[in-house]
């Protein structure tokens, strides 16, 4: 008997939906298992590292308690309650909290008299090569503030010229270290430059400014004279081959 046509599309339909619910039970038949395996497998992925995260936090949060509270006990002047709170920071995964915690030690160190100790504590900061540049830098300047009277003023310029150019952040500390050495090295032409570059650096500290000002003004060099801007320029080149000299020297 032949279908009515209204009858013959609700006919393929029904065979249509027969066809898929077929399809469907046989797919998850063979992969129902390893779709709920994916499906745990992100959820508890996404789990984990929310969990991650919030432990993380909280131990960063636990970790800057403690760097706190070694910085109070320090300033109270109880370096022995501080230096277990620090040894354990300085073992952090957090460099920042790391650096904090050896930067901290050393001043301890330094407090207490026991330079030789700061030293090896900046030293080891400075050669660490996954630590930041700046902190590596900050702790070189600092580790060579320490040794500098018993330093070769060849040593203090080729360890500080690199940070003692112009724009450097570091120019202040770094260059009137670096002009030092030259005046002990008999070279004024070449500590005269760089204490005038140090003066007229308006980022430079007030107090490093002010000096620079008067040890260039001592070696005939004007930080407002135009002329000697320009002799400066000019004169920047032997400085920076000034360090290669030296080397060959203390060779």
């Amino acid at each position: 008997m032949a279908l009515k046509p209204n009858e013959g599309e609700t006919f393929l339909k029904e065979v249509d939906e027969e066809l898929r619910k077929d399809q469907m039970n046989r797919f998850v038949a063979s992969y129902g298992w390893w779709l709920i395996a994916a499906i745990l497998l992100v959820l508890g992925a996404a789990g984990g590292w929310i969990w991650w995260q919030n432990s993380k936090s909280a131990a960063a949060g636990l970790a800057g308690e403690n760097l706190v509270d070694a910085l109070d006990s320090i300033e109270g002047g109880n370096r022995a309650a501080a230096k277990g709170a620090l040894d354990a920071l300085a073992a952090s995964d957090s460099e920042g909290y790391r650096a904090a915690a050896l930067f901290a030690r050393a001043n301890t160190e330094t407090a207490a008299g026991n330079n030789p100790a700061a030293i090896a504590t900046l030293k080891a900061i400075a050669e660490d090569e996954d630590f930041e540049q700046s902190y590596r830098e900050a702790a070189l300047i600092r580790q060579t503030s320490l040794e500098f009277d018993a330093l070769r003023p060849q040593v203090v310029v080729q360890r500080l010229s690199p940070l003692a150019g112009a724009g450097s952040p570091w120019l202040g500390s770094a260059g009137e270290m670096v002009g030092i050495a030259y005046l002990k090295m008999r070279r004024p032409d070449l500590a005269g430059p760089v204490f005038a570059r140090i003066g007229r650096d308006e980022t430079v500290p007030g107090s490093i400014r002010t000096r620079a000002i008067q040890m260039a003004g001592s070696l005939g060099i004007s930080t407002l004279d135009e002329q000697a801007g320009a002799g400066q320029q000019g004169a920047a080149p032997a400085a920076t081959r000034a360090p290669a000299a030296t080397r060959e020297k203390a060779e």
